[in-house]
């Protein structure tokens, strides 16, 4: 039983180099290091003297002939940079033959891409081979880390959104070159875990990766001690938010309970507490409000021993036995009294 990995490490895949792209596009086509740059280079320069020669017919003291050799070849530049004449010259010696994918004549044809060998697909200055090995598909963009393998249903969407962001797109007409991944794909499928990345992409992140957390480690100190500063300050807001709160709950409680003793008369500890009132809108006031009996008797209690602290510093206080009871109920006496 052939290995998965090693399928996949079967396919032979040039990355990338500079802007030799047009070599690892037919090298990968071809699936062995077929062509150099100086092989591609020669075809380059016979093809800019079969031209120069053509131009010459017309006269070489002709302005366009002397216009024609100021200009840099149409073929290749110094970055290594190859023209689609200098690919299509490199597959005839193999016996194989480009055609335009949609072109018309090649629409008018209607086959299923699945069908066809081999694409190779253009976009201004970079190539890239699509080629069937074994009975799968795969993307062979010098660009990528690895070969990625292509669905039967997803390729000719693929070539339809290639087409769309304005790659030229050329099929493969010929006999291509026996190679070992296509032996071993033919008798085994593979199975792609993971999708290969574009070149650079994993450096990048990882880059990014380490600069961030040097930056987090480098200023851990320095944010943590701003996080307690700042949790310090939110904790002293609150305690004074709550006393203040505190302080008008009991002042409010007081006054609905002293309203609630003239308007009802009765001892009942909720009515004197204000639940109940003569009108819709101060029984709505007053509901929402409402403490229970155990922490307003408790609220109140605070209230008037601070009272009574600020207003005579220098008495003592007497101890009291119950002033859960006994207090609230004298307490309660004196505002009825002083209401009535």
């Amino acid at each position: 039983m052939f290995d998965r990995k090693l399928n996949m490490d079967s396919i032979f895949h040039e990355k990338q180099e500079g802007s030799l792209c047009a070599q690892h596009c037919l090298n990968n086509l071809l699936q062995g290091e077929y062509f150099t740059p100086v092989d591609l280079s020669s075809i380059a320069h016979q093809l800019d003297e079969e031209e120069r020669m053509r131009m010459a017919e017309g006269g070489m003291a002709s302005e366009e002939y002397r216009t024609f050799l100021q200009q840099p070849s149409g073929n290749m530049d110094d970055s290594g940079f190859f023209s689609i004449q200098v690919i299509s010259n490199a597959l005839r010696v193999w016996g194989l033959e480009l055609i335009l994918f949609n072109s018309p004549e090649y629409q008018r044809l209607m086959i299923n891409p699945i069908n066809e060998k081999a694409f190779i697909c253009n976009y201004k200055e970079h190539w890239f081979t699509i080629r069937k090995l074994g009975q799968q598909w795969f993307n062979l963009n010098s660009l990528l880390t690895g070969p990625e393998l292509i669905s039967d249903t997803y390729l000719a969407l693929f070539l339809a959104q290639l087409q769309q962001e304005g790659y030229s797109i050329f099929v493969i007409r010929g006999n291509l070159p026996e190679c070992e991944a296509e032996q071993i794909l033919g008798i085994m499928r593979v199975h792609q875990q993971q999708r290969p990345r574009l070149i650079g992409e994993d450096e990048a992140q990882t880059s990014m990766g380490t600069s961030a957390s040097q930056v987090q480690t480098d200023a851990g100190f320095v944010v943590e001690d701003e996080d307690e500063e700042l949790k310090r300050a939110l904790a002293l807001s609150r305690q004074d938010m709550d006393v203040e709160d505190e302080e008008a709950d009991v002042r409010r409680a007081i006054q609905l309970s002293m309203q609630g003793a003239v308007m009802s008369n009765s001892s009942s500890e909720c009515e004197a507490l204000g639940v109940k009132s003569s009108s819709a809108d101060e029984g709505q006031k007053v509901q929402s409000e409402t403490l229970t009996a155990e922490e307003l008797r408790k609220r109140r209690q605070a209230y008037f021993d601070r009272q009574q602290q600020q207003v005579q510093p220098n008495i003592p206080q007497q101890p009291d036995t119950n002033p859960g009871s006994a207090n609230t109920g004298s307490e309660e006496d004196q505002q009825q009294e002083s209401s009535q």
